[in-house]
């Protein structure tokens, strides 16, 4: 039995979640689904996919704390979730996994599974970090920061801040004191650096070498080889853009207002607050473009008239094909959804593993990215402009999307789990074998 555990604070996390159930169902795994709640569990209702609650159940405002949480995650004295909360769901989890039989646990971004699959003993995948992963900060790869995790650095020079990118996650304990004093409680392995955050005992890839910079031959190689950053099982391995692909109808008013020949933006910020949606908005409008926003969860009704339209959540990857530019921040399944829909899109970062991510699309020529501090409405405005009456954009976003093309991102991350899970199965029997002889 495979256990998937998504957080569904964040849609890209119950998307993908709900991508691989689906895929090793496919390929005859049984699974089963958990998650301690948030807004997007309606993604699984509306899939018909089961799921259990599992306590502490994380209500709409819990979600929106643990989001802004993450942006502050690094800052001193910053913690991600309380002991309480960090307890209580190892217990919960420790318990579903075991009353299953799971042999395995597949997260999205639910981070207290890290001591819950040791408890257990049970191999955890993550694919919550991406691109962000150990080779990209040996070849100097993360990019310098659109604005500087901490404000007060943002003065520093370019060169200075893509130094302490690459050099940074490795060596931030931390971020993860959070969880490793639970941890020490239990008895089990800590986790070792904010790079680890992001890593599991196989670690999903979502990304192909050809935009990431990295060949598969160096990726799969890779090895912790003592290096105290890492869980010393940690492997990685590519499987391809992994994003949502929701299967939504487009309502009626949508598909007239796609249908009209201006020019129209999409604004999809679901990682954001209504304010900041109002300003982007506002930006785009003084560039002269309509504007199709995928609210989600946030109320902006309001803001409708004849050019501007205003629904929930939105198939991006149907939409984003049809617009002149996307505005979006820096989560990979939106990015990705940008890059395999060919659409140049504008991208606020908020944090590392989001630079990175806009950044790849930024040297592909087919992005701007605008730090969220610095994203006043003529900021936005220049940056639509300059997509929307530069050609080079949108013909770097069609090249892109070639990287993208046929490959089943889900499938081949369903595939690598069950792979893992025979190669573990084939050293239990062959250290089995050497002690009984």
């Amino acid at each position: 039995m495979i256990a998937l555990f998504p957080h569904c604070g964040f849609l890209s996390e119950t998307s993908r979640m709900l991508a691989i159930a689906r895929a090793l169902v496919q390929r005859g795994e049984q699974v089963v689904v958990a998650t301690h709640g948030g807004p997007y569990t309606r993604v699984l209702d509306e899939a018909g996919m089961p799921y259990t609650l599992l306590a502490p159940a994380m209500d709409d405002r819990r979600c929106e704390e643990y989001l802004a949480g993450i942006v502050t995650l690094g800052k001193p004295g910053a913690r991600l979730q309380p002991a309480d909360e960090v307890r209580a769901g190892v217990r919960s989890e420790v318990e579903f996994l075991r009353a299953h039989a799971a042999s395995m646990v597949v997260i999205g971004f639910t981070l207290t599974a890290y001591l819950s699959a040791r408890v257990v003993g049970i191999p955890l995948a993550a694919s919550h970090g991406g691109s962000y992963v150990p080779p990209v900060f040996e070849q100097g790869l993360a990019p310098a920061p659109s604005q500087s995790p901490v404000p007060r650095l943002d003065w520093l020079p370019a060169p200075m801040q893509k130094l302490m990118a690459n050099l940074g996650p490795p060596r931030m304990r931390g971020p993860v004191a959070f969880l490793n004093e639970i941890a020490a409680e239990l008895g089990v392995e800590p986790v070792p650096s904010l790079a680890a955050l992001m890593l599991g005992d196989l670690t999903l890839v979502t990304d192909v070498p050809e935009v990431l910079g990295i060949s598969d031959a160096d990726m799969s190689a890779w090895r912790p080889n003592g290096h105290g950053a890492y869980r010393v099982d940690t492997r990685l391995r590519y499987v391809g853009p992994l994003y949502a692909r929701l299967d939504l109808p487009i309502s009626a008013r949508v598909e007239a207002f796609l249908g009209d020949a201006r020019s129209t933006a999409y604004v999809c910020l679901s990682s954001s607050t209504p304010a900041y949606i109002r300003r982007v908005v506002s930006g785009v409008r003084d560039a002269g473009l309509r504007v199709l926003v995928g609210a989600t969860i946030h109320e902006l009704r309001d803001l409708e008239n004849s050019d501007v339209l205003v629904e929930g959540i939105l198939p991006s990857h149907r939409i984003m094909p049809r617009v002149a530019v996307a505005l979006i921040m820096g989560g990979q399944g939106s990015v990705q959804t940008a890059m395999a829909g060919g659409t140049p899109f504008v991208g606020f970062p908020l944090q590392p593993e989001q630079e990175l991510n806009v950044a790849l699309a930024v040297r592909q020529g087919m992005a701007i990215a605008i730090g969220p501090r610095r994203a006043d409405e003529a900021k936005v405005a220049r940056a639509v402009r300059e997509i929307v009456t530069q050609p080079a954009y949108a013909a770097a976003a069609a090249r892109t999307r070639q990287h993208y093309i046929d490959v089943d991102g889900a499938g081949r991350a369903a595939e690598a789990v069950i792979e893992h899970l025979r190669e573990r199965a084939r050293g239990d029997v062959t250290m089995a074998t050497a002690a009984s002889s």
